[in-house]
């Protein structure tokens, strides 16, 4: 995402209809995305920035190695590619062969990343999602009733350069609706959806409710990325983000799980957005099953799959002393269709607890003990664990709360807590004062890091 903002002129307004497909003929079901396929590319992007100076930034050797990455699997998927030059860099776009040529919905993310690290969230993240919702599509082969266009940016980190060359020599003739990726796997997430068109932001928001999370309109993108390009051609636009450097509050820490007080991306525009560090798997799952379905609402007519089930927790919430350990049951439940196979995980587990499943996988109907045990160390406090589980054609998930009452020694130091300077905290029985303001991170507790903490 770009760090400073840029005026968007009001779009024109357009119709967008859905259609219904052929007549008679059964609607093909949004694919889910396996999230490991997404997270070998943000691998991939990660050894390319490694090996290129540490960073992927727009016109030198660690861009072109990502761009030649992603055309490559392009290619081999059946893409028509082109690489299209400006001053400072290039676009990669890529179309599927179908649908019609003069209405097209057109998905996008931003390949480069700031000189100053190998930019994983920042935007792997949505590049990644992107090329494998890309090779999924080539995979399903479906009727279209709309033509599928991704492009991948250059040089948005220099002010949306990319998106806008491409906009300002004809690249949007045709084009009924872009879709912006921009950071989608924070890792104290948010759920954002772009608000600049309603019809689009209720298609995402339609979405999230089936997963049973709450959407917010995003603000902090406003302008800040290539959405902005095709906006301002009178392009209808929508998109995901996961937040950038603004800060959690406790409303949205409750609704979404995480750490209030601290930013969503942690390492934003930084050297540690790396892989795998600065990614949080449960919400690139998540937003990459999210622009599947915004594919095949949008160009398919499919709807989610009939196969469905559903999730519960019980209990759904457990109190322990660190140290402890607490089980619950994880139900699920047919709602729909045939059975299939779930992969149970869990997500925004806090630093000193970890989460265990047996068994880790079963058939929709059948139920899992979920074992949430703590260290000694674990931090004092309240926390919402996502329990996810990852469908043969549908992904749910649901919340567990645990508060953790301490290690009888009245530790009150967290992880990815942002502290001031002068705050005091407790870590086993002693006192701290922050000395320099930071977010905390595992491993720098007050002992460790004289250089931030110091005997209150």
């Amino acid at each position: 995402m770009l760090r400073l903002g840029a005026a968007a002129t009001a779009a024109l307004a357009l119709t967008l209809t859905t259609p219904a497909g052929p007549a008679g003929a059964a609607a093909d079901p949004a694919p889910d995305i396996p999230v490991s396929n997404v997270t070998a590319h943000l691998s991939q992007l990660q050894s390319i920035a490694t090996s290129n100076g540490g960073n992927r930034a727009s016109g030198r050797p660690g861009f072109n190695a990502s761009l030649n990455y992603i055309k490559g699997k392009l290619d081999a998927a059946g893409f028509t590619t082109r690489v299209q030059s400006f001053s400072g860099g290039s676009n990669l776009i890529a179309d599927w062969p179908g649908g019609p040529a003069n209405q097209t919905v057109m998905l996008g993310a931003h390949l480069d990343s700031v000189a100053a690290g190998p930019g994983i969230n920042d935007n792997g993240s949505g590049s990644a999602a992107l090329l494998e919702n890309a090779l999924t599509l080539a995979a399903r082969k479906p009727t279209l009733t709309k033509h599928v266009r991704f492009g991948w940016w250059g040089a948005e980190e220099a002010g949306m350069v990319g998106s806008r060359y491409y906009v300002q020599n004809g690249g949007a003739s045709g084009v009924e609706v872009y879709l912006n990726f921009d950071m989608i796997a924070s890792t104290n997430a948010g759920y954002f959806v772009y608000d600049d068109d309603a019809t689009l932001q209720r298609t995402f928001s339609d979405y999230f409710a089936t997963i049973g999370l709450q959407t917010e309109g995003d603000r902090e993108g406003d302008g800040r990325s290539d959405h902005a390009s095709f906006k301002s051609a009178g392009v209808r636009v929508g998109g995901l983000a996961t937040g950038a450097g603004a800060v959690k509050s406790s409303a949205q820490a409750a609704k979404w799980g995480g750490t209030a007080g601290a930013a969503f991306d942690r390492c934003y525009h930084s050297a540690c957005d790396s892989y795998p560090s600065a990614i949080n798997t449960t919400a690139l799952d998540r937003n990459s099953d999210a622009i599947a379905y915004a594919i095949w609402k949008l160009a398919v007519g499919g709807t989610p799959a009939e196969n469905d089930y559903s999730i519960s927790v019980t209990p759904s919430s457990a109190s322990v002393q660190a140290g402890q350990s607490a089980t619950a049951a994880v139900s699920t439940q047919v709602t729909s269709g045939q059975a299939q196979s779930i992969a149970l995980s869990a997500g925004n587990v806090p630093s000193g607890v970890t989460v265990s499943f047996n068994p880790s996988t079963i058939q929709a109907g059948q139920s899992s003990t979920v074992t949430v045990a703590t260290t000694s160390g674990a931090a004092a406090g309240t926390y919402t664990i996502g329990l996810n589980g990852d469908g043969a054609t549908a992904d749910h998930s649901a919340s567990f709360t645990l508060t953790v009452g301490g290690d009888g020694q009245g530790t009150t130091w967290t992880a990815y807590k942002a502290y001031a300077a002068g705050d005091v905290v407790t870590y086993q029985g002693s006192s701290y004062r922050c000395l320099q303001a930071h977010t905390s991170l595992p491993g720098w507790e007050p002992p460790n890091v004289p250089a931030l903490w110091g005997r209150a």
